[in-house]
Protein backbone atom coordinates (compact mmCIF):
# COMPACT_ATOMS: atom_id res chain seq x y z
CA UNK A 1 0.00 0.00 0.00
CA UNK A 2 1.38 3.74 -0.79
CA UNK A 3 -0.11 7.17 -0.33
CA UNK A 4 0.88 10.08 1.82
CA UNK A 5 -2.37 10.18 3.88
CA UNK A 6 -1.16 7.06 6.42
CA UNK A 7 -3.10 8.25 9.79
CA UNK A 8 -2.64 6.65 13.25
CA UNK A 9 -5.89 5.14 14.27
CA UNK A 10 -5.03 6.17 17.95
CA UNK A 11 -4.82 9.80 16.66
CA UNK A 12 -8.24 9.03 14.72
CA UNK A 13 -10.26 7.81 17.73
CA UNK A 14 -12.11 4.59 17.61
CA UNK A 15 -15.23 5.33 15.34
CA UNK A 16 -12.96 7.47 13.05
CA UNK A 17 -10.33 4.73 13.16
CA UNK A 18 -13.84 2.29 11.87
CA UNK A 19 -15.10 4.73 9.46
CA UNK A 20 -11.38 4.75 7.71
CA UNK A 21 -10.87 0.96 7.60
CA UNK A 22 -14.34 0.59 6.52
CA UNK A 23 -13.43 2.98 3.34
CA UNK A 24 -9.74 1.11 3.25
CA UNK A 25 -11.11 -2.33 3.03
CA UNK A 26 -13.75 -1.30 0.84
CA UNK A 27 -11.43 0.04 -1.70
CA UNK A 28 -9.38 -3.46 -1.28
CA UNK A 29 -12.58 -5.60 -2.29
CA UNK A 30 -13.59 -3.61 -5.14
CA UNK A 31 -10.85 -4.31 -6.32
CA UNK A 32 -10.45 -7.99 -5.97
CA UNK A 33 -14.26 -8.09 -6.65
CA UNK A 34 -13.76 -6.46 -9.82
CA UNK A 35 -10.30 -7.43 -10.84
CA UNK A 36 -9.18 -10.47 -9.39
CA UNK A 37 -6.86 -10.70 -5.94
CA UNK A 38 -3.32 -9.59 -7.25
CA UNK A 39 -5.19 -6.36 -8.06
CA UNK A 40 -5.59 -5.65 -4.45
CA UNK A 41 -1.96 -4.59 -4.46
CA UNK A 42 -2.68 -1.76 -5.98
CA UNK A 43 -4.33 -0.35 -2.78
CA UNK A 44 -3.49 3.29 -2.25
CA UNK A 45 -4.35 5.09 0.31
CA UNK A 46 -4.71 8.46 -0.82
CA UNK A 47 -7.02 6.77 -3.41
CA UNK A 48 -9.84 5.47 -0.88
CA UNK A 49 -10.11 9.74 -0.28
CA UNK A 50 -12.38 9.94 -3.31
CA UNK A 51 -14.36 6.99 -1.25
CA UNK A 52 -14.54 9.32 2.06
CA UNK A 53 -15.37 12.16 -0.07
CA UNK A 54 -18.65 10.62 -1.85
CA UNK A 55 -19.81 9.13 1.89
CA UNK A 56 -19.26 12.19 3.78
CA UNK A 57 -21.15 14.54 0.65
CA UNK A 58 -23.91 11.40 0.23
CA UNK A 59 -24.63 11.75 3.76
CA UNK A 60 -26.34 15.43 2.83
CA UNK A 61 -28.51 14.45 0.23
CA UNK A 62 -29.79 10.63 1.99
CA UNK A 63 -27.52 8.70 0.05
CA UNK A 64 -25.81 7.20 2.54
CA UNK A 65 -28.19 4.49 3.05
CA UNK A 66 -26.91 0.87 2.35
CA UNK A 67 -23.05 2.29 1.60
CA UNK A 68 -21.54 -0.31 3.97
CA UNK A 69 -22.19 -3.95 4.27
CA UNK A 70 -20.41 -6.80 6.61
CA UNK A 71 -17.54 -8.51 5.24
CA UNK A 72 -16.46 -11.68 6.05
CA UNK A 73 -13.27 -12.87 8.06
CA UNK A 74 -9.65 -11.36 6.25
CA UNK A 75 -6.15 -12.44 7.42
CA UNK A 76 -5.41 -8.22 7.23
CA UNK A 77 -8.38 -7.90 9.88
CA UNK A 78 -6.81 -10.72 11.97
CA UNK A 79 -9.55 -13.34 10.73
CA UNK A 80 -11.96 -10.44 11.55
CA UNK A 81 -15.21 -9.51 9.99
CA UNK A 82 -15.67 -5.54 9.44
CA UNK A 83 -18.42 -3.28 8.32
CA UNK A 84 -16.75 -2.19 5.11
CA UNK A 85 -17.80 0.88 2.40
CA UNK A 86 -19.43 -0.26 -0.90
CA UNK A 87 -20.99 1.65 -3.65
CA UNK A 88 -19.93 4.17 -6.19
CA UNK A 89 -17.38 5.56 -3.68
CA UNK A 90 -15.22 2.63 -3.40
CA UNK A 91 -15.55 1.62 -6.91
CA UNK A 92 -14.56 5.23 -7.87
CA UNK A 93 -11.62 4.74 -5.64
CA UNK A 94 -10.52 1.18 -7.50
CA UNK A 95 -10.78 3.07 -10.71
CA UNK A 96 -8.23 5.82 -9.60
CA UNK A 97 -5.73 3.45 -7.70
CA UNK A 98 -5.35 1.37 -11.20
CA UNK A 99 -4.50 4.64 -13.03
CA UNK A 100 -2.15 5.42 -10.68
CA UNK A 101 -0.56 2.05 -10.37
CA UNK A 102 -0.38 2.02 -14.13
CA UNK A 103 1.32 4.98 -14.42
CA UNK A 104 3.72 4.05 -11.28
CA UNK A 105 4.89 0.74 -12.87
CA UNK A 106 5.26 2.95 -16.20
CA UNK A 107 7.55 5.55 -14.57
CA UNK A 108 9.88 2.59 -13.03
CA UNK A 109 9.81 0.83 -16.12
CA UNK A 110 10.99 4.24 -17.95
CA UNK A 111 13.75 4.61 -15.16
CA UNK A 112 15.14 1.37 -15.49
CA UNK A 113 14.57 0.26 -12.19
CA UNK A 114 16.21 -2.82 -10.79
CA UNK A 115 14.85 -6.07 -12.64
CA UNK A 116 13.00 -3.55 -14.65
CA UNK A 117 16.38 -2.74 -17.02
CA UNK A 118 16.20 -6.23 -18.23
CA UNK A 119 14.36 -6.03 -21.37
CA UNK A 120 11.83 -9.47 -21.05
CA UNK A 121 10.93 -7.90 -17.26
CA UNK A 122 10.39 -4.45 -18.91
CA UNK A 123 8.01 -6.21 -21.29
CA UNK A 124 5.79 -7.87 -18.64
CA UNK A 125 5.89 -4.79 -16.46
CA UNK A 126 4.24 -2.93 -19.57
CA UNK A 127 1.46 -5.66 -20.02
CA UNK A 128 0.48 -5.61 -16.21
CA UNK A 129 0.13 -1.35 -16.90
CA UNK A 130 -1.64 -1.73 -19.47
CA UNK A 131 -4.71 -4.09 -18.13
CA UNK A 132 -4.17 -1.84 -14.94
CA UNK A 133 -5.31 0.80 -17.24
CA UNK A 134 -7.50 -0.76 -19.01
CA UNK A 135 -9.46 -2.03 -15.89
CA UNK A 136 -8.91 1.39 -14.43
CA UNK A 137 -11.13 2.93 -17.50
CA UNK A 138 -13.93 0.05 -17.22
CA UNK A 139 -14.27 0.43 -13.95
CA UNK A 140 -14.30 4.61 -14.25
CA UNK A 141 -17.11 4.39 -16.85
CA UNK A 142 -19.06 2.06 -14.33
CA UNK A 143 -19.36 5.39 -12.18
CA UNK A 144 -19.18 7.54 -14.75
CA UNK A 145 -16.15 8.68 -14.25
CA UNK A 146 -13.65 9.10 -17.45
CA UNK A 147 -10.07 8.03 -17.17
CA UNK A 148 -8.87 9.93 -20.06
CA UNK A 149 -8.10 12.91 -17.86
CA UNK A 150 -5.80 10.45 -15.87
CA UNK A 151 -4.37 9.34 -18.86
CA UNK A 152 -3.56 12.11 -20.70
CA UNK A 153 -1.96 13.06 -16.98
CA UNK A 154 -0.20 10.70 -17.55
CA UNK A 155 1.18 10.55 -20.71
CA UNK A 156 1.60 14.23 -20.37
CA UNK A 157 4.37 14.11 -17.48
CA UNK A 158 6.93 12.45 -19.21
CA UNK A 159 7.10 15.49 -21.93
CA UNK A 160 6.96 17.98 -19.27
CA UNK A 161 9.66 16.37 -17.13
CA UNK A 162 11.61 15.91 -20.99
CA UNK A 163 11.43 20.42 -20.97
CA UNK A 164 12.52 20.96 -17.33
CA UNK A 165 15.07 22.26 -16.22
CA UNK A 166 16.83 24.58 -13.85
CA UNK A 167 15.14 28.04 -13.52
CA UNK A 168 12.01 26.11 -14.29
CA UNK A 169 9.43 26.25 -11.49
CA UNK A 170 8.62 22.67 -10.18
CA UNK A 171 4.42 23.99 -10.46
CA UNK A 172 5.18 23.09 -14.36
CA UNK A 173 6.35 19.64 -13.28
CA UNK A 174 3.18 19.01 -10.87
CA UNK A 175 0.90 19.99 -12.77
CA UNK A 176 -0.61 16.75 -14.48
CA UNK A 177 -0.95 15.16 -11.18
CA UNK A 178 -3.05 18.63 -10.02
CA UNK A 179 -4.97 18.21 -12.86
CA UNK A 180 -5.53 14.58 -12.31
CA UNK A 181 -6.51 14.66 -8.90
CA UNK A 182 -9.05 17.56 -9.27
CA UNK A 183 -11.07 15.62 -11.80
CA UNK A 184 -11.08 12.94 -9.28
CA UNK A 185 -12.25 14.91 -6.46
CA UNK A 186 -14.62 17.07 -8.66
CA UNK A 187 -16.43 13.76 -9.38
CA UNK A 188 -17.03 12.52 -5.63
CA UNK A 189 -19.69 15.26 -5.79
CA UNK A 190 -21.43 14.35 -8.83
CA UNK A 191 -21.30 10.87 -7.13
CA UNK A 192 -23.00 12.16 -4.11
CA UNK A 193 -25.18 14.44 -5.69
CA UNK A 194 -24.03 17.84 -4.62
CA UNK A 195 -22.94 19.38 -8.22
CA UNK A 196 -22.66 22.50 -6.45
CA UNK A 197 -19.72 20.93 -4.70
CA UNK A 198 -17.70 20.19 -7.89
CA UNK A 199 -15.82 23.25 -8.12
CA UNK A 200 -13.82 23.60 -4.32
CA UNK A 201 -13.27 19.70 -4.26
CA UNK A 202 -11.81 19.98 -7.94
CA UNK A 203 -9.58 23.06 -5.84
CA UNK A 204 -8.91 20.87 -2.81
CA UNK A 205 -7.93 18.06 -5.75
CA UNK A 206 -5.73 20.54 -7.25
CA UNK A 207 -3.30 21.12 -3.93
CA UNK A 208 -3.80 17.21 -2.70
CA UNK A 209 -2.09 16.55 -6.25
CA UNK A 210 0.76 19.26 -5.99
CA UNK A 211 1.03 18.25 -2.28
CA UNK A 212 1.54 14.02 -3.27
CA UNK A 213 4.14 15.37 -5.69
CA UNK A 214 6.41 17.30 -3.82
CA UNK A 215 6.08 14.90 -0.65
CA UNK A 216 7.25 11.82 -3.01
CA UNK A 217 10.05 14.38 -4.96
CA UNK A 218 11.23 14.92 -0.98
CA UNK A 219 10.86 11.43 0.07
CA UNK A 220 12.62 10.57 -2.99
CA UNK A 221 15.51 12.73 -3.35
CA UNK A 222 18.04 11.03 -2.02
CA UNK A 223 17.57 7.65 -3.59
CA UNK A 224 17.15 9.19 -6.56
CA UNK A 225 20.37 11.02 -6.45
CA UNK A 226 21.85 7.99 -5.52
CA UNK A 227 20.48 6.22 -8.54
CA UNK A 228 20.61 8.61 -10.97
CA UNK A 229 16.83 8.98 -11.28
CA UNK A 230 15.29 11.83 -11.99
CA UNK A 231 13.72 13.99 -9.04
CA UNK A 232 12.06 17.18 -10.07
CA UNK A 233 13.13 19.66 -7.08
CA UNK A 234 17.18 18.21 -8.24
CA UNK A 235 15.90 19.02 -11.96
CA UNK A 236 14.19 22.05 -11.34
CA UNK A 237 16.72 23.60 -8.95
CA UNK A 238 14.52 24.00 -5.84
CA UNK A 239 15.35 24.27 -2.68
CA UNK A 240 13.71 22.32 0.37
CA UNK A 241 13.06 25.59 1.70
CA UNK A 242 10.62 26.47 -0.92
CA UNK A 243 9.26 23.16 -1.21
CA UNK A 244 7.87 22.90 2.03
CA UNK A 245 6.73 26.76 1.95
CA UNK A 246 4.49 25.14 -1.45
CA UNK A 247 3.90 22.20 1.05
CA UNK A 248 2.69 24.17 3.81
CA UNK A 249 0.62 26.57 1.40
CA UNK A 250 -0.88 23.79 -0.47
CA UNK A 251 -2.22 22.28 3.01
CA UNK A 252 -3.69 25.63 4.25
CA UNK A 253 -5.80 26.03 0.37
CA UNK A 254 -7.22 22.44 0.80
CA UNK A 255 -8.54 23.73 4.27
CA UNK A 256 -9.97 26.80 2.94
CA UNK A 257 -11.18 24.68 -0.15
CA UNK A 258 -12.90 22.04 2.17
CA UNK A 259 -14.73 24.78 4.21
CA UNK A 260 -16.69 25.82 1.22
CA UNK A 261 -18.02 22.12 0.37
CA UNK A 262 -21.06 21.08 2.46
CA UNK A 263 -21.12 18.25 3.78
CA UNK A 264 -23.61 15.61 5.30
CA UNK A 265 -20.61 13.91 8.29
CA UNK A 266 -17.54 15.61 6.68
CA UNK A 267 -15.78 14.63 10.34
CA UNK A 268 -13.47 12.13 8.89
CA UNK A 269 -12.64 14.07 5.35
CA UNK A 270 -11.82 16.67 7.48
CA UNK A 271 -9.08 14.80 10.40
CA UNK A 272 -7.58 13.24 6.84
CA UNK A 273 -7.41 16.26 4.96
CA UNK A 274 -6.75 18.88 6.99
CA UNK A 275 -4.83 17.14 10.41
CA UNK A 276 -3.55 14.23 8.35
CA UNK A 277 -1.89 16.14 5.83
CA UNK A 278 -0.02 18.50 7.66
CA UNK A 279 1.52 15.20 9.46
CA UNK A 280 2.26 13.91 6.42
CA UNK A 281 4.14 17.26 5.66
CA UNK A 282 6.09 17.13 9.03
CA UNK A 283 7.02 13.46 8.38
CA UNK A 284 8.34 14.50 5.10
CA UNK A 285 10.59 16.84 5.90
CA UNK A 286 11.47 15.39 9.31
CA UNK A 287 9.86 18.06 11.46
CA UNK A 288 7.30 18.71 13.62
CA UNK A 289 7.15 22.29 13.21
CA UNK A 290 5.55 24.70 10.59
CA UNK A 291 7.63 25.81 7.62
CA UNK A 292 6.95 29.36 8.34
CA UNK A 293 8.73 29.36 11.39
CA UNK A 294 11.55 32.00 11.96
CA UNK A 295 15.34 30.66 11.73
CA UNK A 296 16.34 29.09 15.03
CA UNK A 297 12.87 28.65 16.01
CA UNK A 298 12.45 24.49 15.90
CA UNK A 299 15.26 24.10 18.20
CA UNK A 300 17.93 21.41 18.19
CA UNK A 301 17.58 18.84 15.17
CA UNK A 302 15.03 16.03 15.57
CA UNK A 303 15.31 12.92 14.19
CA UNK A 304 17.01 10.86 11.07
CA UNK A 305 15.85 13.12 8.52
CA UNK A 306 16.90 16.46 10.65
CA UNK A 307 17.36 19.61 10.73
CA UNK A 308 14.36 20.51 9.56
CA UNK A 309 13.08 23.30 6.74
CA UNK A 310 13.34 25.88 6.04
CA UNK A 311 16.97 25.94 7.17
CA UNK A 312 19.57 25.98 4.36
CA UNK A 313 21.18 22.34 4.39
CA UNK A 314 24.33 24.29 2.78
CA UNK A 315 24.85 26.49 5.57
CA UNK A 316 28.12 26.43 7.50
CA UNK A 317 27.65 23.71 10.29
CA UNK A 318 24.34 21.93 8.98
CA UNK A 319 25.10 18.04 9.55
CA UNK A 320 24.55 17.26 5.88
CA UNK A 321 26.47 20.56 4.42
CA UNK A 322 28.50 20.19 1.53
CA UNK A 323 26.03 18.00 -0.56
CA UNK A 324 25.87 14.99 2.15
CA UNK A 325 22.59 13.30 3.04
CA UNK A 326 21.36 11.88 5.99
CA UNK A 327 20.48 8.05 5.39
CA UNK A 328 17.79 6.62 3.85
CA UNK A 329 16.22 3.09 3.54
CA UNK A 330 17.21 0.90 0.13
CA UNK A 331 14.31 0.40 -2.16
CA UNK A 332 13.49 -2.39 -3.84
CA UNK A 333 12.46 -2.63 -7.58
CA UNK A 334 8.53 -3.04 -8.47
CA UNK A 335 8.73 -7.27 -8.74
CA UNK A 336 10.09 -7.32 -5.33
CA UNK A 337 8.03 -5.23 -3.90
CA UNK A 338 5.57 -6.96 -5.27
CA UNK A 339 6.41 -10.14 -3.36
CA UNK A 340 7.20 -8.39 -0.07
CA UNK A 341 3.72 -6.83 -0.59
CA UNK A 342 1.86 -10.07 -1.35
CA UNK A 343 4.30 -11.54 2.29
CA UNK A 344 2.73 -8.39 4.34
CA UNK A 345 -1.05 -9.26 3.27
CA UNK A 346 -0.85 -13.13 3.89
CA UNK A 347 1.17 -12.99 7.28
CA UNK A 348 -0.75 -9.87 8.44
CA UNK A 349 1.83 -7.38 9.33
CA UNK A 350 -0.15 -5.30 7.50
CA UNK A 351 -2.76 -4.91 9.72
CA UNK A 352 -1.77 -6.38 13.47
CA UNK A 353 2.38 -5.41 12.91
CA UNK A 354 3.59 -3.07 15.64
CA UNK A 355 6.42 -2.12 12.56
CA UNK A 356 6.74 -3.39 9.52
CA UNK A 357 9.11 -1.89 5.75
CA UNK A 358 6.93 -0.82 3.41
CA UNK A 359 6.95 -3.43 0.16
CA UNK A 360 8.88 -0.60 -2.45
CA UNK A 361 10.52 2.10 0.01
CA UNK A 362 11.55 -0.19 2.45
CA UNK A 363 10.51 2.77 4.92
CA UNK A 364 9.79 1.59 8.46
CA UNK A 365 5.86 1.55 8.72
CA UNK A 366 2.91 1.36 11.61
CA UNK A 367 0.87 -1.42 11.19
CA UNK A 368 -2.84 0.10 10.50
CA UNK A 369 -4.09 -1.53 13.78
CA UNK A 370 -1.10 -0.74 16.17
CA UNK A 371 0.42 2.39 17.09
CA UNK A 372 3.51 2.84 19.77
CA UNK A 373 4.67 6.32 18.43
CA UNK A 374 2.52 8.27 19.41
CA UNK A 375 3.27 9.74 21.69
CA UNK A 376 1.37 12.95 23.25
CA UNK A 377 -0.37 12.98 19.78
CA UNK A 378 -2.94 10.56 20.68
CA UNK A 379 -4.46 12.67 22.99
CA UNK A 380 -5.59 15.04 20.50
CA UNK A 381 -8.92 17.10 21.52
CA UNK A 382 -12.07 15.61 20.84
CA UNK A 383 -13.54 18.47 19.47
CA UNK A 384 -12.64 17.91 16.17
CA UNK A 385 -15.05 14.54 16.57
CA UNK A 386 -17.92 15.83 16.86
CA UNK A 387 -18.37 18.55 14.20
CA UNK A 388 -16.98 19.77 11.38
CA UNK A 389 -14.90 22.92 13.13
CA UNK A 390 -12.47 25.23 12.80
CA UNK A 391 -11.39 25.63 16.63
CA UNK A 392 -8.15 26.77 17.27
CA UNK A 393 -7.18 23.55 20.42
CA UNK A 394 -6.97 21.36 17.39
CA UNK A 395 -4.70 23.73 15.06
CA UNK A 396 -7.00 23.21 12.86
Amino acid sequence: MFGIVRPCRHRLGERLGAEWMAHLCGLCLALRGGHGQFARVVTNYDGLLVSVLTEAQAQKTGRAAGLRRTAGPCPLRGMRTASVALGEGPRLAAAVSLVLASAKVRDHVADGDGLLARRPVALAARRVADNWSRAGARTGAGVGFDTAVLLDAVDRQTGVEALAGPGTSVLVVTEPTETATAAAFAHTAVLAGRPGNAAPLAEAGRLFGRLAHLLDAVEDRASDAATGAWNPLTATGTPLGEARRLADDAVHGIRLALSEVEFGDGRLAHRLLVHELRRSVDRAFGTESCGHAPEGAFGPPQGPYAPQAPHDPNRPGHPYAGGGEPPRPAGRGFWAGCVAAVGLCCTCKVCCADEFEGPWSGRKRSGCCNCDSCGDACDCCECCDCCNCDCSCCDC
